[in-house]
């Protein structure tokens, strides 16, 4: 498996998301700076991490969105390449268009660092496919533009094509539907607020995420 993780400006969580990929698939990412116009051959999968990147300015993922590099990554989606967006991440695949929707301001204006509860909502998809239906998992958000709007259309259709990922447990930060991550309609892009990098090792607190990671790997073994 040949992975990739985009790097902008303001990027914090670029290296969680290489280490992530790394300790369960065995091999080492390429680290793509945003300014690049082409992604290397032959990968299998693009992370776009959290973080701030170019200092949360206009909208949080808006300037990012416009990198040169994520047109190469729009193109590899359309074509199959499987996408995890995470935090700023998934903020930079709605600005992009690669999903629907937008994350807005926290209900409440403050940002939301903790320990949060999730509900895995379909366990059909690549990303999800070592977890349950239904299943309780904990993983922790940091953000503050976490909350995911969309028109009550848009909402009706993740919900009637199975396209929610996750939801919260809780209202964590005002989230339509309490949403924490959605996938687009070909289910190879998953963008979701918490971030699963930071629970992949029970020494850092817990291994909630590592199934995610787990189940990308195993799935793009199958593919190969």
């Amino acid at each position: 498996m040949k992975s990739a993780v985009i790097v902008f400006p303001g990027s914090n969580c670029d290296r969680d998301l290489a280490v992530a990929f790394e300790a369960v698939s065995g091999t080492k990412p390429v680290m793509v700076w945003h300014r690049e116009t082409e992604l290397p051959e032959g990968i299998d999968l693009i992370g776009v991490p959290g973080g701030f990147s170019y200092g949360d300015y206009l909208r949080s993922g808006a300037m990012a969105a416009r990198s040169p590099v994520m047109r190469a990554v729009a193109e590899a989606a359309a074509k199959g390449t499987y996408v995890l967006g995470v935090c700023n991440g998934f903020q930079v695949l709605t600005e992009s268009g690669l999903l629907p929707g937008a994350l807005m301001r926290n209900a409440g204006i403050h940002f939301v660092c903790r320990d949060v509860a999730l509900t895995v909502e379909n366990s059909q998809s690549i990303f999800t496919s070592r977890y349950e239906a239904g299943e309780h998992i904990t993983v922790p958000v940091a953000h503050h533009d976490g909350n995911y709007f969309a028109d009550a259309a848009t909402l009706d259709r993740l919900e009637g094509e199975g396209r929610v990922a996750f939801r919260y447990g809780e209202s964590v930060n005002g989230s339509a539907r309490d949403i924490a991550g959605i996938l687009n309609d070909a289910g190879n892009v998953l963008g979701m607020m918490p971030h699963p990098e930071r629970v992949i090792e029970a020494a850092h607190g817990g291994t909630d995420g590592r199934r995610l990671f787990e189940g990308l790997v195993e799935g793009l073994l199958e593919r190969a």
